[in-house]
């Protein structure tokens, strides 16, 4: 049985949980999703069971539907406030570099 170096045991024994998380972090916006349309659709039902009016259920759906959109709406303004948060960084913000040189070429020219 070969000997492994430490470091590489020590390495194979860190948790790799970001991705996981990541991962998760997609996977309940789904769910929660799905969840948000169900409530409505169970409120819906409940209030058309109690009150005998149709209407009321899809009162409930449409309450359940606008949750989802609701949800998808904060998940988006999170993702899009670390992007500016990561755009800020300097190792990827976008730099001008403008040459003297290129600056002749759009001059007047003379023959």
């Amino acid at each position: 049985m070969q000997n492994k170096p430490q470091e590489e045991t020590e390495e194979e024994r860190k948790p790799r949980i970001k991705p996981i998380i990541e991962a998760a972090d997609s996977l309940s916006l789904g769910i929660s999703m799905v969840v948000a349309v169900l409530m409505g659709v169970g409120i819906g039902w409940l209030l058309k069971r109690w009150t005998d009016i149709a209407w009321l259920f899809w009162v409930g759906v449409f309450i359940g539907i606008a949750a989802a959109i609701l949800n998808v709406y904060k998940a988006y303004s999170k993702q899009y406030k670390e992007f500016e948060e990561l755009a800020k960084e300097p190792r990827y913000a976008i730099k001008k570099q403008i040459d003297d040189e290129d600056d002749e070429d759009y001059g007047e020219k003379s023959y």
